[in-house]
């Protein structure tokens, strides 16, 4: 256990990332933010719990402990762009999604601050998700990462109108095999939800940085709609009646990827 994430070890050829759960700000950064900030809005908040399923998939779960507003574990360690020509979010950012300050006048880290963060905050939970796919390699010829992530459905800063409910992203085919992905589309077809494939968002810096099927590793982002399982308004509750509905469907879409994976590591024996 660390103060950094949590991470529950399976054996399965399956691992969980949600790099954007933390709501932690380090006491002594916290005089540096604004009291918006410290709502830590844009959390993806309940994600361990809607994928609570996958522990009976023998799945591992890698969970952030620390605020994205502290550092982006999902964005490039030298802030490069993602989406050039977008407006996105940095590895330190100084603003939520809706525009807002993060931190106080004069208060934003420095090249300094963002490079400790680096190395206090991203780099563990790098190491950890680098080593559990090491790991699991070692076990299986084919492992699924499943970048776990959610957002609010309307935020105009960032994309127009309403986002739909599942958002798939594998860089255009380039992370997940085929098999892979038609799987969690098949599955996300097959539900009342809207969706789509590498549109607004292909997938982050995990899923394209670790994705390497050649190598027998398959990334696949979800970006849902929190409108599916919570209240997308303070204090962002977890919604039992909703989350019922989508956690189904979220299950079949790793079932189905998982399965793919399983698939393809009998047929390499």
């Amino acid at each position: 256990m660390t103060d950094l994430f949590t991470l529950e070890r399976g054996t399965a050829p399956l691992l969980i990332s949600i790099p954007h759960l933390g709501t932690q700000v380090p006491e002594t950064l916290r005089d540096a933010y604004t009291d918006i900030a410290l709502t830590v809005a844009d959390t993806d908040w309940h994600l361990d719990r809607l994928y609570a399923f996958a522990k009976t998939l023998g799945a591992t779960i890698l969970g952030a402990r620390v605020s994205r507003y502290v550092i982006d574990l999902n964005r490039p360690p030298n802030d490069e762009s993602l989406y050039p020509g977008q407006t996105t979010t940095s590895l330190c950012p100084t603003e939520t999604f809706r525009g807002e300050a993060l931190y106080r006048e004069g208060r934003a880290p420095d090249a300094h601050e963002r490079q400790r963060r680096v190395a206090t905050y991203w780099q563990p939970y790098h190491d950890a998700l680098r080593a559990e796919l090491q790991r699991l390699r070692a076990q299986h010829a084919n492992v699924l990462l499943w970048e776990a992530h959610s957002i609010a459905s309307v935020l105009p800063r960032l994309f127009d109108g309403k986002l739909p409910d599942l958002n798939i992203g594998t860089q255009d085919g380039r992370t997940a095999a085929a098999p892979v992905q038609a799987a969690v589309e098949r599955a996300a077809a097959a539900s009342d939800f809207t969706w789509i494939a590498n549109g607004r968002f292909k997938g982050g810096y995990n899923t394209r940085h670790y994705g390497a099927p050649q190598d027998g590793v398959h990334a696949v982002q979800l970006e849902m709609c929190q409108s599916t399982y919570m209240s997308e308004a303070a204090p962002f509750d977890y919604a039992p009646s909703l989350a019922q509905k989508i956690e189904p469907v979220v299950s079949a879409m790793v079932s189905g990827a998982f399965e793919a994976v399983k698939a393809m590591n009998a047929a390499a024996g």
